[in-house]
Parts: structure tokens; sequence; C-alpha cells
């Protein structure tokens, strides 16, 4: 090697390491769940989920067929909505989503529980909601993350909530939809943590915005985020922020 070459070997190695946060990007369900979301949207949600090295990226479920065409030949999985947003649909109609989506190609899914039953102290129900479609996840090596909506939840409620889910065998527990009054807070992540322990994750979602949000959500136990912003998160602000979320 040349004394030139040599000299040049630091700044060609500098220019091949990723401008990007790899270990953050792991982490990232990359969201576009929006009921106005286009292709062309999906689509380069799609491309950027490879580019950066995201975790899945998460949409409804009629672009699950879409994402699983797209992404079929990378590590990027994909992630779909079950009872979305509300998780007031019936337990069929849930385990039906759910298998259907799972035959379209999701890897993992995201049900809402039924937080008006909840609220009702039927428990019972609650937990055979969640168990249902967990099953049905199952059969299929899908993991189950379950929503709680914790913007509308007591801390008891919540504390209740990660108990049935983890009775019932789910994979992770969520915070948001990010359709209600609030999203993802630290506190709330910090008490799913506690309340679940170190044998399931913990996916903070819902207005997370930066890269700053992003390690305070993990330094208080989130193992996921969940984000439309993963871009600019990853990059540290250099990234440009989708216009739909």
């Amino acid at each position: 090697m040349s004394k030139d070459e040599k000299a040049d070997s630091p700044t060609r190695a500098a220019s091949q390491q990723p401008s990007f946060d790899v270990t953050l990007a792991r982490l990232i369900d990359h969201t576009l769940l929006k009921p106005d979301a286009t292709l062309d949207q999906i689509e380069r949600l799609c491309d950027e989920a490879k580019q950066y090295g995201f975790a899945s990226v998460c949409v409804n479920p009629g672009y699950v067929k879409l994402c699983a065409g797209r992404l079929g030949s990378t590590s990027v999985k994909v992630c779909t909505v079950i009872g979305f947003p509300l998780g007031a649909t019936s337990t069929e109609a849930k385990v039906c989503e759910a298998q259907q989506a799972i035959r379209d190609g999701a890897q993992e899914v995201d049900m809402v529980i039924n937080i008006g039953m909840l609220k009702s102290g039927e428990e019972s129900y609650v937990e055979s909601d969640i168990r249902s479609v967990v099953n049905v996840a199952k059969q299929s090596g899908v993991v189950t993350k379950v929503i709680l909506e914790t913007a509308l939840l007591t801390d008891d409620e919540k504390r209740r909530a990660c108990g049935l889910a983890k009775q019932a065998g789910a994979d992770f527990v969520k915070t948001s939809t990010g359709f209600a009054k609030g999203g993802a807070t630290a506190r709330d992540v910090l008490l799913m943590r506690k309340a679940v322990g170190a044998s399931m994750g913990v996916k903070a979602s819902g207005g997370i915005r930066t890269t700053e949000d992003a390690r305070a959500l993990i330094a208080n136990g989130a193992s996921r985020l969940g984000t439309s912003a993963s871009v600019q998160i990853v990059t540290g602000g250099k990234g440009t922020v989708p216009s739909t979320s």
C-alpha cells in the first residue's frame, strides 16, 4: 500500500460508517397508520425500513400483502394492527382479522384491548380476548403486542392490563394507538416494565418525535418503539419527517 493509500484509509473507513444510529434503528417499528396513507407512501415506508434497518414496518391490515412482497428478501418484519384503533370489536372479529393478516404475511400483530371491558371490571373477558389472538399468532410463530391505550387508563388499570396480557401469553405490552388523547410517556413505560418484568417486551408508541424522546423511553424500559419520525430519530434530526404519522 502506498503512502497516499495509507493516509487515505482512515478517511475511507470513516466514510463507510453508517450516518445513523444502527442500534436504535433495530428497535423501531417504522409506522404509517393514517387512514389517508397512499400506496406511494406505504412503498416509501418499506424502502426507508430497508435502508435504515428498522425492526419492522407497521401498517394497516390492507397493506400487509404489499409490504410482505416488498420486504420479503430483507430482515425487516411486517407488523399490522388488530381491532384498531378502538379495540371494541368482538373477539371473533379480532381473530378473523389476525388470521387474514398472517395469511397475507404479517409477522407481528399489535392488538388493541377492549378498553371498556377492562374499565367495567370484566377481566376474564379481556384476558380471553387477548389469548384468542395470541393463540392464532403463536400457531404461525407470529409476535403479539397488546395495546393498552394508557392515556385512557388509571395506573391501576394499566397494571391490571399488563397482568392480563402476560397471563394470556402475549409477547409485548404497548402504550398507545396514537389515535387517543395522549401517547407514550417515560412514566407509563416504567410502570409497564415493572408490571411485566423482564419476560415481556414493552413497546412505546405515540408522539415519539426526537432522538431524545426515544432514548428516554428506552432508558425507562422500552424494548421497541413505534413512530413515524423514525428517520429523523436515527439520523439525529438530519432526516426528513414524513408528512403522515
